[in-house]
């Protein structure tokens, strides 16, 4: 074990490794002249099915290539990493993440399925869980068809909420009670007891007890909702962690070997890219929107004026699910980013195939633009899905002045793009996309930024693994982050609204870091990348059409200074929602107009394809 109060000072070397569903993921970090950076790569099938059944087969293949490429000797021959590092072999200290063998799956249970259901399913969220079903009061089912569901479920675990504390008790009784006679079975084998997590009403706390002492490995934690203005996520958010640990782990294939190797606790997967982007908000002090595009999933994470939420699409990703976004989406709107002809019955069957051959990747630039496509949806889908589980406190009496009786809905998300500075993502498709101006072009189309929001991207897959770094050794895992693992895309800047096509839509001054000064005339539909590199700077004056918001309010003036990125400065004036034209054939030229203004693909094969 290494000896965590270490100061980084006299650390030397660490490793750490991501068991994911398909592969496991080493990465081997070293401190030069002072610094720590990201040395190398290995990776190696997962083995937590048969014949393996032992997951730290394939993390022993991921550290042996980072053996081979470096020289560097690590595993010990009992197994396990050689700690310390002696002047010659071994590591200061190793760590994971892990959603192999689907990662960590919950029910949440609550009384009303806006508000503690709703609070509950944050917590679960936040944890790093897959929320199979929220069951409440009030979710229109009847009794015999919660039963049912409880027990087709085999979650590994159960988070209940309900009640303020002294509030609601006789409710609460009666999920419980539902719990109980539905007689849940754990989805790892029915050899252990499943685990509940009680964050309930604490008045209730000894009849919890009483009802649950058999069957159940029970956790009481502070109340999720003690009272209807205050939500408390983070007693209940550690229980779980802390029982996945316990109780999950220990049963996968392989993880008891794995938890006696690391230093630290082994974190979920989505959990450890969830912190690897509040280490980007609160570095940089600002409001931030990320994105793990998975296979399988796409996980969202916010941080807005310090409120952290993860969602987690579990039915959106871009290989074992693609066609779930296809059906969520609708083929219409992945047809609505194509420029050339493709009938429906192409996308389609290119979709299937890429379900039932996960691995592929893209061999044409006709493949490439149908998969940038789908990226698209699968990202506005994932926002859309976490916009509802990003919203105020249900419950809570809002204040509202005359002037609010005008505008009557008071909206429900606190995640609007107006006010998110930055914006990031990571996965496959967008850590190696071809050229990092589509990266920057999917994540802009798909989320619709507003303002002036700079866009920053994961180079090699390494949020995970700084994440979960991160939380013993911040300055070596930000260190690290900075310097090989974000890559600065650019900064946009889109004006908000959306008058006719062809008519103004701002003006722009900029001042270049060589002291030229660009004028640029905007109107609805244009779009623009001027060269501005990651270490530059530019000054920018925009004054919008009255009708156009770009941060201070519609029809006020803006100057701010901007950022450069390895794909420059983004000029949209493609309007809020963005303008498409009716007619498909300008549709189709208005998409080539934008491909080529930004250089997004080569050009003479999109003439070829056109």
């Amino acid at each position: 074990m290494a000896d965590l109060s270490k100061p980084t000072e006299e650390m030397q070397f660490i490793i750490a490794t991501d068991v994911g569903s398909t592969t496991t993921k080493a990465r081997f970090f070293h401190k030069k002249d002072g610094e720590w950076r990201f040395l190398v790569a290995g990776e190696a099938p997962t083995t937590v099915e048969a014949p393996y059944e032992d997951v730290t087969l394939g993390v022993q293949n991921a550290v042996r290539e980072v053996e081979e490429l470096t020289g560097h000797k690590l595993l010990a021959p009992e197994g396990g990493m050689i700690i310390p590092y002696d002047g010659e072999k071994g590591v200061d200290l190793y760590c994971t993440t892990s959603s192999a063998g689907g990662g960590l799956q919950m029910m949440v249970a609550g009384l009303i399925k806006s508000m503690t259901a709703e609070s509950a399913n944050r917590a679960a969220l936040g944890a790093g869980a897959i929320v199979m079903d929220v069951i409440a009061r009030d979710d229109g089912r009847q009794t015999y068809q919660k039963i049912q569901r409880i027990r087709s479920l085999r979650p590994d675990m159960i988070l209940m909420a309900g009640g303020t504390d002294g509030g609601a008790s006789q409710h609460v009784m009666e999920i419980a009670e539902l719990i109980k006679a539905a007689e849940p079975k754990p989805r790892l084998g029915a050899a252990y007891e499943l685990p509940i997590v009680y964050a309930g009403n604490k008045t209730l706390r000894p009849q919890i007890e009483e009802l649950m002492n058999t069957g159940f490995a029970l956790e009481m934690v502070d109340n999720i909702r003690p009272t209807l203005e205050q939500e408390n996520t983070e007693p209940a958010r550690r229980a779980v962690h802390e029982l996945f640990m316990e109780h999950v782990m220990s049963h996968a294939p392989g993880y008891t070997k794995l938890m006696k190797w690391t230093d630290i606790d082994i974190m979920p997967t989505p959990a450890g890219e969830g912190m690897a982007i509040q280490l980007i908000a609160n570095t940089f002090n600002q409001n931030v929107l990320g994105v793990g595009l998975g296979g399988a999933t796409t996980n969202v994470y916010s941080i807005v004026e310090g409120r952290f939420v993860r969602s987690v699409s579990a039915n959106l990703g871009m290989s074992y699910s693609v066609t779930n976004v296809m059906k969520e989406a609708g083929i219409d709107n992945i047809m609505r980013w194509i420029p050339f002809n493709l009938d429906k019955e192409e996308i389609a069957s290119r979709l299937m195939n890429k379900m039932i051959r996960p691995t592929t990747i893209p061999q044409t630039l006709e493949d490439l633009i149908v998969e940038h496509s789908v990226a698209r949806e699968a990202l506005r889908l994932g926002l859309q899905h976490h916009r509802t589980i990003a919203t105020r406190l249900k419950g809570v009496q809002v204040e509202r002045t005359i002037s609010d009786m005008f505008d009557q809905a008071v909206e429900d998300s606190y995640v609007k793009m107006m006010n998110i500075d930055i914006c990031a993502g990571t996965g496959g498709l967008l850590s190696h996309a071809p050229r990092r101006i589509q990266s920057m072009l999917i994540l802009t189309d798909a989320w619709l930024t507003e303002g002036i929001t700079r866009m920053m991207q994961d180079s090699v897959f390494m949020m995970p693994h700084l994440g979960v770094l991160s939380t013993v050794y911040r300055d070596a895992a930000w260190n690290i982050f900075d310097k090989d693992c974000l890559v600065r895309l650019g900064t946009s800047i889109a004006a908000s609204g959306q008058e006719k096509f062809g008519e103004k839509v701002m003006d722009l001054k900029i001042e270049m870091p060589d002291g030229k000064v660009l004028e640029e005339s905007m109107k609805l539909g244009d779009l623009k990348l001027i060269p501005l590199g990651p270490e530059e700077e530019a000054k920018v004056f925009v004054e919008p059409a009255a009708h156009y918001d770009i941060g201070a309010g519609p029809g006020k003036e803006l100057e701010a200074t901007v950022q450069g990125g390895v794909a420059g400065l983004l000029l949209d004036a493609r309007g809020r929602p963005l303008y498409f034209p009716e007619d498909d054939q300008k549709r189709k030229e208005l998409l080539i107009k934008w491909f080529k203004a930004t250089n997004l693909y080569d050009e003479k094969e999109l003439e070829a394809l056109i």
